[in-house]
């Protein structure tokens, strides 16, 4: 092969001479695999605005009529002025490049064709390892060759103009940025079409070499930069397509790099934590591939167009509320997720403190809104909120609003089988006294007084009636998970919110009261186009777990909540609402979960370094103080005021009445009649703690019923 190099004749004559040296070096096309280029994937909130992009290449590829002609007239200038005159490949420059490599035993001299350097660029990119790539630019005649052959392909499989638009779109400018679009909004903070004389200049003189005259380096590497401009502005004129006044117009211009950034990732989006949720939802989920690697790639190279299910609305209000009650320097941090009972739409996910690595800004770095498997952590027991599951299971079960029992101020399991796990093993603890945290006597309550006092012992007694696992199949089927992917822990004190979960998780489990017993996976995604244009939409999955009479008999119950139970201090958002506050026993975390016919919502505070050794109490939050926190200290409030604003505009639901045939009164467990005081006696004792005393003002069970008010 050697030998035959040398002993042709020189070039640039005969075009014989030009077929006779393709035919001696066995210069036959050969078809070149062009792997997709790696592309940005965007993602668009529910009324089309970005709101985050992950990109492996910061790249937008453009047509070649999205490219300004001076740019055009740039590149083909300095890198292959003879591009549109040349066939496949520049046969003088080539052939001339190739003798003096082979006689050099390397690759001296470049003489490269622009289809020759995108021939380049596509093995490169389609490397997988360090070595592939190194093979793909290495200084060897034998690769050289290969080049040749493939570019003889290229240019018969293309026209000129679209081969290119495919270089402008697949080469490297430095500074992180691939593809003239990416590279101009990069340099100069516009679009490749609105390039001027200077800057497409810069750009065509950064593609030789953009490591070396990468703008972000260094003073030297900018030198390097401007040198390269003003090299192709002199070629430029030496070749008649710009006059010599426009050239030292241009030469006298600074270099005007603006260092534009490109954020990527979820660090820089304005919803940082439903940004994470939407990643883990595509690199967990095996429709977007088959391994780990394979949906990372598509996410990072794949060219989507995400649409999700955020509402600018609905997250602000949502915001302004956190922000209103806790301070992004508090250490112990509120969250709240909100949804759309049958569907299952993710509206909004918030938090108080800021997402991020810098620990000095008391940012975090995980999803604490949602679980482990969408980017969280280990969340915070659920307190209180548990408590609707049991009521759920009661209802289901055939129990009245007027069933209930005596709730005293303290419950002991009457014996080990008193409760057992779905797996039958006995896990009653009769040594164990669970108490109201005001530890008064509860008297009879109901299943309305009991949820709206929200009483510990009479859940206590309800689920030892209804049967644990009765209870713990009631809440998976509403869609309870615990936040680390462990099974939920099935203990007698399931009821009072043992297990650790999120807000996200809750909310969607009472979403399914509000939609009347329709259980729907949460949504964040329901859009996908590919790079091609396709579009792939995601609809609800959603299944009915409950009697729909069921489910509005536990929104009969839950409503009270705000007029005569733990919200009564806060109240209600002025149409039909319903929910539970949760306060967790030592006051670890603090919740509010409720909801409307419209959206499902639930907040959480606690602290992440550690809830147990770091309780709520004796904590200034937000500026104000607190000796313990409640349910509705700051959850409640927080949830109130955001649903008030996201709701803004939305016309009020009312929820289905509840059937009072089925539910009203009681069946054999009915409060015992009230016992007739005597006259001498006076009338206006004590609350009688036999009677069924719809809502005892001094027993407040858990916690959840405490002042707001600063220092309380």
């Amino acid at each position: 092969m050697l030998t035959a190099a040398i002993a042709l004749p020189a070039v640039g004559g005969a075009g014989v001479t030009a077929k006779s040296a393709m035919e001696d070096l066995n210069l036959k096309p050969e078809e070149l695999d062009e792997p997709p280029l790696p592309e940005r994937t965007v993602l668009k909130d529910a009324k089309g605005k970005q709101i985050a992009q992950f990109f492996f290449e910061n790249r937008q590829s453009v047509t070649l009529d999205k490219v300004s002609p001076i740019m055009k007239t740039a590149l083909i200038s300095i890198e292959d002025f003879r591009f549109y005159e040349h066939g496949p490949i520049d046969i003088e420059g080539t052939i001339r490049a190739l003798l003096k490599n082979m006689t050099s035993g390397g690759v001296t001299q470049g003489g490269s064709s622009i289809t020759q350097q995108y021939v380049k660029q596509v093995l490169f990119n389609a490397a997988e390892t360090d070595a592939e790539r190194a093979a793909a630019i290495a200084p060897t005649v034998s690769r050289k060759l290969n080049e040749l052959r493939y570019a003889l392909a290229i240019e018969k499989k293309y026209t000129k103009d679209e081969v290119l638009e495919k270089y402008f779109n697949i080469a490297y400018f430095g500074a992180g940025a691939y593809g003239v679009q990416a590279a101009s909004k990069r340099f100069f903070g516009k679009s490749a079409a609105e390039l001027n004389l200077a800057e497409a200049a810069t750009l065509a003189g950064a593609v030789q070499n953009p490591n070396r005259t990468d703008p972000n380096v260094s003073k030297e590497s900018r030198a390097a930069l401007l040198e390269r401009r003003n090299i192709v502005l002199d070629r430029m004129a030496q070749l008649g397509k710009i006059t010599p006044a426009e050239r030292d117009a241009a030469k006298a211009t600074k270099l005007g790099y603006k260092d534009t950034k490109f954020p990527g990732g979820c660090e820089t989006s304005p919803y940082p934590y439903f940004c994470l949720y939407v990643q883990y939802e595509i690199l967990n989920n095996e429709d977007f591939g088959k391994t780990p690697e394979e949906r990372k790639k598509l996410l990072q190279r794949g060219g989507l167009t995400i649409k999700t299910t955020i509402d600018p609305q609905m997250q602000k209000a949502a915001e302004k509320a956190i922000k209103n009650w806790v301070s992004t320097k508090d250490k112990p941090v509120a969250s709240q997720a909100m949804i759309v009972p049958g569907t299952g739409e993710i509206k909004a996910m918030a938090a108080s403190r800021k997402f991020g690595n810098n620990k000095k800004k008391n940012e975090i770095s995980y999803n604490v809104v949602a679980d482990a498997k969408h980017g969280g952590g280990g969340g915070f027991q659920q307190g209180s909120t548990a408590k609707p599951y049991t009521l759920a299971a009661a209802l289901e079960e055939g129990y009245k609003y007027g069933d209930g029992f005596p709730s005293p101020a303290g419950y002991n399991a009457p014996s080990y089988g008193a409760f057992r796990d779905c797996k039958g093993n006995r896990v009653g603890e009769p040594s164990h006294q669970v108490r109201n945290s005001s530890e008064g006597g509860g008297g009879f309550k109901t299943l309305q007084s009991g949820t709206w006092g929200s009483v510990n012992t009479f859940f206590m007694k309800l689920e030892e009636r209804v049967g644990l696992c009765k209870t713990v199949k009631m809440a998976k089927k509403l869609g309870l998970k615990r936040a680390d992917g462990q099974p939920l822990r099935e203990f007698e004190t399931f009821t009072l919110g043992i297990n650790e979960t999120d807000p996200v998780t809750v909310a969607s489990t009472y979403a399914v009261f509000a939609s009347r017993g329709q259980s729907c996976k949460p949504l964040a995604i329901t859009e996908i186009v590919d790079r091609y244009g396709k579009a792939k939409r995601f609809k609800p999955k959603c299944t009915r777990v409950m009697d729909e009479e069921v489910a509005d008999a536990v929104s009969g119950i839950l409503s009270g909540v705000f007029t005569k139970g733990t919200m009564s201090g806060v109240g209600g958002i002025g149409r039909d609402a319903a929910g539970k506050t949760g306060t967790t026993d030592g006051y670890t975390a603090a919740w509010f979960a409720g909801y409307t016919p419209n959206l499902s919502s639930a907040v959480s505070i606690g602290d992440p370094r550690g809830a147990f050794d770091n309780r709520l109490m004796g904590v200034t939050i937000g500026g104000r103080g607190y000796s313990y926190v409640y349910g509705a200290s700051i959850s409640g409030p927080i949830w109130k005021q955001s649903m008030m604003a996201a709701l803004k505009g939305i016309e009020p639901a009312e929820f289905e009445a509840v059937n009072m045939e089925r539910f009203g009164g009681c069946g054999d467990i009915c409060a015992p009649k009230p016992v007739k005081k005597d006259k001498d006696r006076g009338g206006d004792g004590e609350p009688d703690d036999r009677g069924g005393d719809p809502f005892d003002m001094f027993n407040m069970d858990d916690g959840d019923f405490g002042p707001i008010t600063p220092g309380n």
